[in-house]
């Protein structure tokens, strides 16, 4: 590959061999302004370098290396398989005050931490949609934890995003941020707010459904083109006309809904208590745990405690 070709890669923000792999070759074309044909040679190239091809379930079985990012939540981790996974995304569904950005600071110091105390060893990038993200926050919860919160604070990469078009460009900056900052948890809370906000009524719906599945998508992408681990929180929407059961359900449809590998639905209870349910993932069993919001982030509720208005989990 010639430099000028190598520098209009690099300055399109395709700074790695598995960016580059994964990346559609359209949106290289447009970003680059080269040639189909030859993204097409240059895509396939790579792609022999990341060994993308056909391999056996056994295979892809040895060959993942997937790490866990514990939440602070002993009984949390539990229903999670051990803690927020790499090379998938994973959704916070609840309403206001459930839990939501208190899971996701409460991750953003311990994905800093070592493998073996539960942590991911990188840096984490975090996409602020709503304005929930407080430094005051991660700076008591590393404190508590006995760690240093001025470098735990600087090991973590924020962007507040204004509207859904800012939003979509942090996400195409982060395959270049990622590999240059080590970063090993993307958090964005939350996906949907600015979508909802902007694309209204149901003449903008398919459009909508469509930014959100190409973005959502690329996400997908780079958690598994440099194994880390994507948290996302999503809103919840009330139906009226629904008598029976929950009548809030997880907002942006079937897009969002396919997207995700393991979907956790948030609940706040009384008392302080708050309610996790795995209500969709491709092994983990339909479980709960019951959790606090205390100083030091996210921790395990007693056992007698309640989760629901007085009802117990």
């Amino acid at each position: 590959m010639d430099v000028e070709v190598t520098s209009k890669l690099r300055n399109a923000g395709y700074v790695t061999v598995e960016a580059v792999a994964v990346t559609l070759p359209r949106e290289i074309v447009e970003k680059t302004e080269l040639e189909f044909d030859a993204v097409l040679d240059i895509q396939e190239a790579a792609r022999k370098l990341f060994t993308v091809d056909f391999k056996t379930a056994k295979e892809a079985y040895e060959q993942k290396k997937m790490h866990r990012c514990r939440t602070g939540s002993v009984k949390l981790d539990g229903i999670l398989g051990g803690g927020m996974e790499t090379q998938a995304l994973t959704e916070l569904i609840g309403q206001y005050g459930s839990g939501k950005t208190q899971i996701c600071l409460t991750l953003s110091v311990t994905a800093q931490l070592p493998f073996e105390k539960g942590g991911l060893e990188g840096n984490v990038a975090f996409i602020d949609t709503e304005g929930t993200f407080t430094p005051e926050r991660v700076y008591q919860i590393a404190a508590k934890m006995g760690l240093d919160p001025a470098e735990a604070a600087n090991n973590i990469l924020t962007a507040r995003a204004y509207n859904s078009s800012h939003q979509c460009l942090l996400i195409d900056h982060l395959f270049k941020v990622c590999p240059e900052n080590k970063v090993k948890l993307i958090v964005v809370d939350s996906m949907i707010s600015h979508f909802r906000g902007e694309y209204v009524g149901r003449e903008a719906l398919s459009e909508r459904q469509q930014h959100l599945n190409e973005y959502l998508h690329k996400l997908i992408r780079l958690s598994e083109a440099y194994n880390l681990a994507v948290v996302i929180t999503n809103q919840v929407i009330s139906n009226p006309a629904q008598f029976w059961g929950n009548p809030e359900n997880p907002t942006g449809g079937h897009v969002m809904a396919h997207a995700y590998t393991h979907r956790v639905y948030l609940l706040r209870g009384s008392k302080g208590v708050r309610l996790a349910r795995i209500i969709d993932s491709p092994y983990l069993p339909e479980e709960s745990a019951k959790f606090l919001i205390t100083e030091r982030g996210i921790e395990d509720a007693p056992e007698d405690s309640k989760a629901d208005d007085g009802e117990e989990a």
